[in-house]
């Protein structure tokens, strides 16, 4: 199977399945010298692990991460960083009725057409179960920026709709993101979203999401013209998640309906020498490359496909076929989608930074 490694100098390979002992990754092209220990990973992948409320799968994974290699006497050494991520909570035998027949939205049938075969215990290497390998090398990407660029360098995602119902952006508060467990920056909404999730989860349905992801602090420069684009990178990136099916950057989408004036994001003297924007409809990206605004990027999720209301499908011997997914299923994946967004938006970037350090050093 190829496909298992995302980045060109900061490369991320990932291993594993939903239903193996664990889960894990190679982190290759961390530069030497960076403060770095466990302490360090698992507040991310506490942030997306499973069961820290009603509202997401209540499969019981603690997801402590084990370094490896590549680190000695707490600083990274160069060479490549091995961690794992073990599985403890499997309950294989909740797939065993529907383990020849393909779940609609799942990649059961894409599989077998690829491989021949397919792990059928909770999805095997297409669950998002893998993304927890994504998170935690993120985590080590976000170190690679702060030890380069400094502290104030941030990135930080929200949800910004559920289902049918979005935020408010005059009530938008970073600091509420952390005070619910949908990553939303509009408590109001918040609330709205815990009913409407509940009546979803007890129906045995599923919603989608979008989530927003942003970078602050990044330098102008990243990225470079025509198949390395920064927002390409970006796009691919945050398409890799299991269950995005979309990808915005900066006004996305909207700006097709916008004027030419109103889509220009025009500049003034900041007073200081420099220059300030006065919109950001690009999402902090000109030709491929960063202008030292905010990058904004938005990912929508599809409703988790694992749903308990019969679907009509078939079978590998091609029989007409009703499917349940039965099992312990997030009634709306978007919502741990936003830690993973945020990782695959830092290891994008970290990659760029050391692309671009590479060709002006300093």
């Amino acid at each position: 199977m190829s496909g298992n490694t995302f980045g060109h100098l900061l490369r991320l390979t990932s291993f594993g399945e939903s239903h193996g002992p664990a889960i894990g990754g190679v982190l290759d092209g961390m530069p030497p010298g960076i403060a770095l220990s466990e302490a360090d990973i698992q507040p991310a992948l506490d942030r997306r692990r499973p069961g820290t409320s009603r509202h997401t799968t209540q499969r019981r994974e603690p997801d402590t991460v084990r370094l490896l290699s590549g680190v000695y006497q707490g600083e990274t050494t160069g060479t490549p960083i091995g961690f794992v991520i073990d599985n403890t909570d499997q309950r294989s035998k909740d797939y065993d009725r529907i383990a020849r027949q393909y779940r609609p939205g799942h990649a059961d049938l894409t599989y077998i057409a690829k491989y021949g075969r397919r792990d059928p215990r909770g999805g095997g290497r297409a669950s998002a179960r893998e993304t927890a390998v994504r998170v935690a090398a993120g985590a080590m990407a976000l170190k690679v920026l702060t030890h380069l660029l400094g502290p104030d360098v941030a990135v930080r995602g929200a949800l910004v709709a559920l289902g049918g119902r979005a935020v408010d952006p005059a009530r938008w508060d970073w600091n509420a993101v952390a005070d619910n467990p949908f990553f939303c920056p509009d408590p109001e909404t918040a609330a709205l979203w815990a009913e409407d999730l509940d009546k979803v989860r007890k129906a045995g349905s599923s919603v989608g999401a979008v989530a927003q992801v942003e970078a602050h602090g990044l330098p102008a420069g990243l990225g470079a013209p025509v198949f390395d684009r920064l927002d390409a990178d970006l796009a691919k990136a945050l398409m890799s998640i299991n269950a995005v099916k979309g990808v915005e950057i900066g006004a996305g989408f909207a700006a097709a309906a916008f004027s030419g004036e109103e889509n220009a994001d025009e500049m003034r003297p900041d007073g200081a020498g420099g220059i300030a924007f006065q919109s950001n409809n690009a999402g902090g990206i000109l030709g491929g490359i960063s202008s030292g605004q905010p990058i904004v990027a938005r990912a929508a999720f599809k409703p988790t496909s694992s749903i308990l209301t019969p679907r009509r499908s078939v079978d590998q011997d091609g029989n007409a076929v009703e499917v349940v997914t039965t099992g312990r299923h997030d009634p709306c994946v978007g919502i741990r989608g936003v830690p993973v967004a945020e990782a695959m938006m830092t290891l994008t970037l970290a990659d760029h930074l050391l692309r671009q350090r590479a060709i002006a050093p300093g």
